[in-house]
């Protein structure tokens, strides 16, 4: 059954139709084994892989990238990283869905550019040209923002490897300013940066920093690519990212790619009907989609084990996780929905992981669990222990799973 615009429109209250494919909850977590390269054994050969296989990894905590990736690439190394992001370039940062950070395959960027990105960027422009009349710095918030977008791309000209936000401030006295928004949060040259960013304007480059930290030096995109692609339309670079999604997620309701990709319903729904998308029926209920060459049923792999980081993109894939979470999502999200880390067995979140004051990773189990899952999580445990060379990751989304006392 294809989808039709017309047929969308009914989309939340869809039933299970006679004739339609079933993909049950128990496959949706086979594909999550075969798909996302956390299963040992089908883990995937380099960052690269690792960031294709999940679409887009999550950046807004630096070190998720390294952890994530860890997950699904034996033998990985900081260098490894290292190399993707700054010297090859294969993978780059790009402000998109949902105004989250992320690192994008390189070829995947002029999609997120002409689409994600670009309504990211309007919404956030609006923002900052209001803040900036309403704190009385200027009259005209569009121009003061695109005066400061001049002049920030105009000294990058001149510096090809980049400044950090504080020596782009100290060089402009026009972005060096602060203001209040709200009681309690200001916002000052950042602000700026951010939009350039959403626009593909600049990028993130080298880090300053060590991996679990972000000091970036803020680099032209022109002078970071060799070549910068051109970027898409709209309708074609939305329907791009969901197809990407539908590959590494699907079957996934409207609402899930809805949230995911951070737009429109009907955004969504164009690029259903773009894409051929095929309608199938949920156990949870209503209907989800899959690419027009994804009907056929997939198998489990063998039962495995995984430890995924704070924002992983498995864990926040979806809007409707109880296929993969159970009951567990109070204790493993904070207020705001983020995510914090989770250990997997077989498909299924079973707990959270955290690190003792030596740097040694503990699981932390929210059920029952055989002693075969138990002892394959002792073993991620142990690898992850032992890549992290007792270095301590902290984060700002810890979940109450997390902050629970032994």
């Amino acid at each position: 059954m294809r989808a039709t615009l017309q047929g969308l429109q009914g989309v939340p209250g869809i039933g299970h139709h006679e004739g339609m494919r079933l993909i049950s909850d128990a496959e949706r977590r086979a594909r999550i084994g075969q798909r996302h390269a956390i299963a040992p054994g089908l883990r995937a050969t380099g960052p690269e892989a690792a960031t294709r296989a999940m679409t887009v990894l999550h950046s807004t905590e630096p070190a998720t990238v390294h952890l994530s990736l860890f997950a699904r690439v034996d033998g990985l190394t900081h260098d490894d990283v290292d190399r993707a992001l700054h010297t090859d370039r294969t993978l780059v940062k790009q402000l998109a869905m949902r105004r989250t950070l992320f690192v994008f395959p390189r070829d995947l960027l002029p999609a997120a550019w002409g689409s994600a990105s670009a309504r990211v960027a309007d919404t956030e422009g609006r923002r900052v040209a209001q803040d900036i009349e309403r704190a009385g710095v200027a009259a005209d918030g569009v121009a003061w923002l695109d005066e400061a977008r001049s002049a920030v791309l105009a000294l990058l000209g001149e510096t090809p490897t980049g400044r950090t936000a504080l020596e782009l401030r100290e060089a402009i006295a026009h972005i060096d300013v602060k203001i209040d928004v709200t009681a309690g949060s200001t916002w000052g040259a950042g602000r700026v940066l951010t939009h350039l960013g959403a626009t593909g304007d600049l990028v993130r480059g080298v880090n300053t920093l060590h991996w679990r930290l972000s000091r970036p030096r803020w680099t032209r995109m022109e002078d970071w690519l060799d070549v910068v692609p051109p970027r898409l339309e709209a309708r074609e670079g939305y329907a791009e990212l969901v197809r990407r999604w539908l590959a590494t997620f699907g079957p996934g309701a409207v609402e899930d790619v809805q949230w995911w990709l951070g737009g429109t319903k009907a955004a969504v729904r164009q690029a259903l009907v773009d894409l051929d998308a095929v309608e199938v029926a949920l156990e949870e209920g209503g209907a989800g989609w899959v690419l027009p060459d994804d009907i056929d049923e997939v198998s489990a792999a063998e039962p495995w084990a995984a430890l995924l980081p704070v924002l992983d993109p498995t864990v926040m894939g979806w809007k409707h996780r109880g296929f993969y979470l159970g009951s567990h999502g109070p204790a493993l999200f904070d207020r705001n929905g983020n995510a914090g880390t989770t250990a997997w067995w077989d498909g299924r979140v079973v707990g959270c992981w955290v690190q003792d004051a030596d740097g040694v990773v503990e699981v932390r189990l929210l059920e029952d669990c055989a002693r075969e899952a138990r002892q394959a999580l002792d073993v991620e445990a142990a690898r992850l222990t032992e890549w992290l060379e007792g270095r301590r990751v902290s984060t700002v989304y810890p979940s109450p799973a997390m902050k629970e006392q032994r």
